[in-house]
């Protein structure tokens, strides 16, 4: 099938400054993310990274990554997908997988994975994934954003609190897991272009902004999203200085 990765890049971030730009093993952040995902998915795919300041772009064209400069005014990760979609000349029915540009050893079949989804569930405007989540500390962070589907594999709703719980959940505290295993939210998102294109102009929904989780604006107007449920936990991302080492000792 045909789609295309973008990845996008903000050169400004609070706990690590440059992210994009980081080095590991002699090669920006942003290009390894992207040369990750060409080493898994077909050659007729394009890989993108859509970057808001021209020292991304410079990096990525030194390392022969295709790049587009977008603005550094978007509220959002998805605004910027939104703009790359246009400024690539996409059509509404197109498909784009979203690659966050701090996964330099994201698993490459799940980019396939959440593309394929919106092709076997055509009444699905977004695509993501999730995995069985097997310890009680993971379930009970709230960094840890949790997800409960429906018997056709959409998202009934994603939360930061342990969901599903139990009925006597808190009789003796949380000691385990409930059964069946809770799922954890992978941050890999595919969308059909028209959806994404209109998806900045919704109105933000109020569990949106108590959870502080985008994708459920897109619930809340209606909009279902399909799960891909991998049977693998996700590569570590980078966030911190202290992720930044524990990958580049990975790469090393």
């Amino acid at each position: 099938m045909d789609y295309t990765v973008i990845i996008p890049a903000r050169l400004a971030s609070t706990r690590l400054p440059n992210k994009p730009l980081a080095d590991i093993v002699g090669v920006p952040m942003v290009v390894r993310v992207a040369q990750r995902v060409r080493s898994g998915v077909a050659p007729s795919t394009r890989i993108v990274v859509a970057g808001d300041d021209a020292a991304i772009i410079q990096a990525c064209h030194a390392h022969g990554v295709e790049s587009i400069l977008t603005r550094q005014d978007h509220a959002s990760g998805s605004d910027r997908l939104a703009e790359a979609s246009l400024l690539l000349g996409l059509g509404d029915d197109d498909i784009v997988v979203n690659v966050q540009g701090d996964e330099p050893l994201i698993d490459t079949h799940l980019v396939q994975a959440v593309a394929e989804l919106l092709t076997r569930h055509a009444d699905a405007s977004m695509g993501t994934a999730a995995h069985a989540i097997d310890s009680v500390s993971d379930f009970t962070n709230p960094n840890v954003v949790k997800v409960v589907l429906n018997a056709v594999g959409h998202a009934m709703y994603f939360s930061r609190a342990p969901i599903a719980w139990w009925r006597d959940g808190f009789t003796h505290g949380i000691q385990a897991l409930p059964q069946p295993a809770p799922l954890r939210h992978i941050g890999i998102y595919s969308y059909r272009v028209g959806f994404l294109r209109r998806f900045p102009q919704l109105e933000q929904a109020p569990m949106e902004v108590t959870e502080a989780l985008e994708q459920l604006r897109a619930m809340w107007h209606g909009y279902r999203i399909a799960v891909y449920v991998s049977a693998c936990a996700p590569g570590p991302g980078v966030d911190t200085p202290e992720d930044l080492e524990r990958v580049r000792a990975l790469f090393q």
